[in-house]
């Protein structure tokens, strides 16, 4: 009992005396977190984390300017450990967003071979004209949105990609569809 009496003073003014000093260190190391995490992608793929980071950032800072400096050391290491989480959930999220937009990407060009197989094989059967108008103009529409989803792709916007996908295959399944030969169509809903 008497030893531990003077290692709790020990500690508690060990304590004290490193919260008389702001914790600039601390803030700083949280600042470079915070933009690791935004070179990550964080501000997009874990905006949560990286938003909570930035507050805690803040907190500290104003604490700071309180001469509240447990407050801010305490925010501030706060704020490092929602950098770091964020930089892991966006590097996590990022990756998963590549792989749905790749796959979207095979299928939707897969879809566009049928189409065209089936625009070239509309044009020589009895679908009429503006049937076969129609759906050159939605797959140019599709051709322009993948384009897009291509070039965001190589600028590593898997988010603005996705957005480009978006519908694209509704919209070739429709055209497949609308360039079905006229008799086809009525035999398939008198199934």
């Amino acid at each position: 009992m008497t030893l531990r009496l003077p290692v709790a003073c020990l500690l508690a003014a060990t304590l004290l005396a490193g919260c008389a000093d702001p914790p600039n260190k601390e803030m700083d190391q949280a600042q470079g977190a915070i933009d690791a995490a935004r070179a990550a992608g964080a501000d997009k793929y874990a905006t949560t984390e990286y938003t909570a980071a930035t507050d805690a950032l803040k907190r500290a800072q104003d604490a700071v300017g309180q001469r509240d400096y447990r407050q801010a050391l305490q925010e501030a290491l706060d704020s490092r450990e929602h950098a770091q989480n964020a930089a892991r959930e966006a590097a996590d999220s990022q990756a998963q967003v590549r792989g749905e937009v790749e796959r979207d990407m095979a299928q939707i060009a897969a879809l566009i071979a049928q189409a065209n197989s089936r625009l070239a094989a509309a044009s020589r059967s009895r679908v009429p004209r503006r049937t076969v108008d129609a759906s050159r103009k939605t797959l140019a529409a599709v051709d322009d949105s993948v384009q897009k989803a291509g070039t965001a792709m190589k600028a590593d916007d898997y988010l603005a990609a996705k957005a480009d996908l978006q519908g694209v295959r509704e919209q070739i399944t429709q055209a497949i569809a609308a360039l079905e030969p006229p008799g086809a169509q009525s035999s398939r809903r008198s199934r």
